[in-house]
């Protein structure tokens, strides 16, 4: 395991950066750095890198350039906040560009899923208005951006715009206390399986974010889930990781990306398709 660069971590989910450096560059925004189990791909979206330099590398996305010349600390995370000449033009017309990019990934890689996840996604719908009809409810669950993700799902299943049909939906993270408590007594990793042990049924839905598919507590999670009888649905991105190994969930949605950010995007995309095609079965729609 490398070591973390000098306590810099993830303002998101608090995972260590680990410095990588970079080997070459790659097309579609990525490059290939060297780590300490050998070269791999991570994407440089963020960052405007050349090879050789250093760059801090949190779940295979490049977030922040390391140290170069007499840059340490802050200003090697955060370069924007050190004092330098800019010419305003410049950077106006590199943001302009910037966005336009990341928008016309975010389209392509959305109009991607419908050829990858059609049927996964309506056989998926199927299988959560069956067990809504039967009484189930929705446990959704996910770290960091995917947790504020989670809760939206639950939010969109329990109290959807009229005329659609609500559901009983629970987002595991949103008790501050339950959370704490279960990571000092019992682990971090137990923080979603233990809730779901104490509150899950036979029939009820469990919906399990991450970007990485290897999140420890989501994976615990989806395997209490399975113990208890439980319908699992994961989104994740890159290939899966963990998660779509050995049929740990019995709907699982890959979103093929090097990006966290485009990743996430297009999980929500999915959630609220797989709410809405949900929505239509259940009212007769489909």
């Amino acid at each position: 395991m490398t070591e973390p660069c000098h306590d810099e971590v993830c303002v998101t989910c608090s995972d260590a950066a680990v410095p990588m450096r970079v080997l070459r560059l790659l097309e579609d925004g990525l490059a290939l750095v060297e780590a300490e189990s050998g070269p791999e791909e991570v994407s440089v979206a963020l960052v405007d890198v050349r090879p050789g330099d250093v760059v801090l590398v949190h779940a295979k996305e490049a977030i922040a350039i390391g140290p170069r010349g007499e840059e340490s600390g802050i200003e090697a995370l955060y370069p924007f906040l050190a004092p330098a000449p800019a010419d305003r033009e410049a950077v106006v017309a590199d943001l302009c560009a910037s966005t336009r990019r990341k928008a016309e990934e975010i389209v392509a890689l959305r109009r991607s899923l419908v050829d990858l996840h059609a049927e996964r996604l309506v056989a998926c719908a199927r299988a959560m208005a069956a067990a809504f009809d039967a009484g189930g409810r929705l446990f959704a669950f996910g770290n960091g951006g995917s947790s504020t993700d989670a809760q939206a799902v639950a939010q969109v299943f329990a109290a959807p715009p009229e005329p659609a049909r609500a559901v009983a939906a629970v987002p595991l993270a949103q008790d501050v206390a339950l959370l704490t408590a279960l990571s000092n007594d019992v682990g971090y990793e137990l923080v979603f399986a233990r809730q779901l042990a104490a509150l899950g049924r036979p029939g009820d839905v469990a919906v399990g974010l991450s970007t990485s598919g290897g999140s420890a507590n989501v994976l615990n999670a989806m395997a209490e889930a399975s113990r208890r009888g439980m319908l699992t649905v994961g989104l994740v991105g890159y290939d899966g990781g963990p998660m779509a190994q050995e049929d740990r969930v019995a709907h699982l949605f890959v979103v093929p990306s090097a990006s966290v950010h485009r990743i996430q995007e297009a999980q929500i995309t999915l959630c609220h398709v797989l709410w809405e095609l949900t929505q239509r079965v259940l009212t007769g729609e489909t």
